[in-house]
This record gives structure tokens, sequence and C-alpha cells, in this order.
């Protein structure tokens, strides 16, 4: 069973990628600009080890929205939305790390 109110890309929860609302274009495209802009600007004033920890995160986050992957009843165009902004995230953050 997945958990609808967790948190899995800034404040964006489960049940808003899985969901029918908010439809896919525009409105959870704007919210992951959004919280990805929020995200980056988090990410300036983190050290190496928090970064570490915001890398597995995500990557849980992933895992965990990606679970059900042919559940056709699932909102398929804001999982495919979400999967390319937690890459755009996840390559930055691996980024920082490695600068």
């Amino acid at each position: 069973m997945l958990d609808l109110d967790r948190k899995v890309f800034g404040n964006i929860t489960t049940k808003e990628i899985i969901g029918a609302d908010p439809p896919a274009l525009p409105n959870t495209k704007e919210n992951l600009e959004k919280e990805l802009a929020t995200l980056i600007a988090e990410l300036e004033s983190v050290s190496k080890a928090n970064l570490e920890k915001f890398l597995e995160e995500q990557k849980n986050s992933e895992n965990h929205i990606n679970s059900r992957p042919g559940a056709m009843a699932l909102a398929q165009n804001k999982i495919q939305l979400f999967n390319e902004y937690s890459e755009k995230y996840i390559q930055l953050i691996r980024k920082k790390i490695q600068s």
C-alpha cells in the first residue's frame, strides 16, 4: 500500500503524482518546476554528507512512485513527469557531490 501523503519531491505528495488531481498539464508540470527550483536553491547550502542523504531520499521516492508502474488507473503521464524532474534533481545532487 502506498502512503499517499508521503512527500516525494519537495512538498509534492504521492497522491498529487498518482492521482487524477491536479492534471498533468499545466498544473503538475508547473508544480514540479517550482519545487525543482526550490530544491536547487536548498542544495547551495548543504554539506556533502547531507547531499548523500538527499540523494538516497530522492532515489527512495522514485522507487516509491514507480512501485506500481503497470497500474493502468494511475496517471502515467504524471508519473513520467515526476521521473523526469526527479532525475534532473538527482543529476544535480550527483554533480554537487563530485564538485
